[in-house]
């Protein structure tokens, strides 16, 4: 089944990011615009959700309804509430500023996974704190009290990382290692989740070749197969979303119109729709695709 691509907003300056289904309309980043738009697939239009974002690009809603985004100029993860206002997460690993969060999941019990790569830092002005000596998938969650985020790091063997996504069954974390860089690694891996709370040694599903840009943004389906954006008009098979099964197997490859796909989400109100962001700014939708978004 071959999946039709419309775009149904945009360009909008720069690209855009991360992508969430409020249950009515798509949100979605346009990071250099420091903005949260809103796409009401009713209507039709895009509206402004958020603005003064400070280049939030990922974004995920949390089992409670709360928003959380990665805001990259800020290096912090922060909660948009409803009235306008913002609250922070922690932001020091070990007494350190951490790196730029890019991506992040959510998981059941309200913990936030989050890549944090440290090769495209960038943050406003001159930086006082520098980026730490490792990038790395951490995770923030709250104390028992509820009122106070702790960060742990849960990943020791990245060195770009850029798409997270848990199973529907929260045994498995995969993670996109992205070094699009001459050398640099494009996996993408699953990591078990140990009963001790602790990510076993990863397992490599896929390699890209070198002349392919790997993983920008990935879900999930109900099926546990992982839906995921890599690729551009540069080099190799060109832009694409591929579907992937737990084992690695590609079930699917799409090619999308657009240079760069940057993030992918499923939305409307089955749940069956692709909504994906690119390089070039835009927000692409495909209808009735064949897949649902994992619960």
């Amino acid at each position: 089944m071959a999946w039709i691509f419309e775009k149904v907003a945009g360009p909008f300056e720069g690209l855009t990011g991360g992508l969430a289904w409020d249950g009515s309309g798509m949100l979605f980043s346009a990071v250099a615009e420091g903005r949260i738009l809103r796409y009401d697939p009713a209507s039709g239009k895009a509206s402004e959700f958020r603005k003064y974002t400070n280049r939030t690009n990922g974004l995920a809603f949390a089992p409670d309804g709360a928003l959380y985004g990665c805001q990259e100029s800020s290096r912090r993860v922060i909660r948009f509430a409803e009235d306008g206002s913002i609250a922070t997460t922690a932001f020091l690993l070990d007494g350190h500023y951490h790196n730029q969060p890019n991506n992040l999941a959510i998981d059941s019990k309200g913990r936030i996974w989050f890549s944090d790569p440290q090769s495209e830092l960038r943050a406003s002005g001159p930086q006082i704190f520098p980026a730490l000596e490792h990038a790395s998938v951490l995770r923030l969650e709250l104390d028992s009290s509820r009122k106070i985020w702790g960060l742990r790091r849960m990943t020791y063997d990245t060195a770009a990382p850029r798409a997270v996504a848990l199973s529907p069954d929260e045994s498995t974390l995969y993670v996109a290692e992205t070094g699009n860089a001459p050398g640099g690694r494009r996996e993408l891996r699953a990591y078990a989740i140990l009963p001790d709370d602790t990510l076993g040694a990863f397992t490599v599903l896929h390699t890209f070749g070198r002349d392919h840009r790997g993983i920008e943004g990935m879900c999930m389906d109900r099926e546990g197969n992982i839906v995921a954006c890599a690729g551009w008009r540069k080099s190799g098979p060109g832009p694409l979303v591929q579907v992937f099964s737990p084992a690695g197997a590609i079930l699917e490859s799409h090619p999308v119109p657009s240079d760069q796909p940057m993030n992918c989400a499923f939305g409307d109100a089955d749940l069956a729709s692709l909504y994906v962001t690119t390089a070039a700014g835009e927000l692409l939708r495909a209808r009735d695709c064949g897949r649902r978004r994992a619960q």
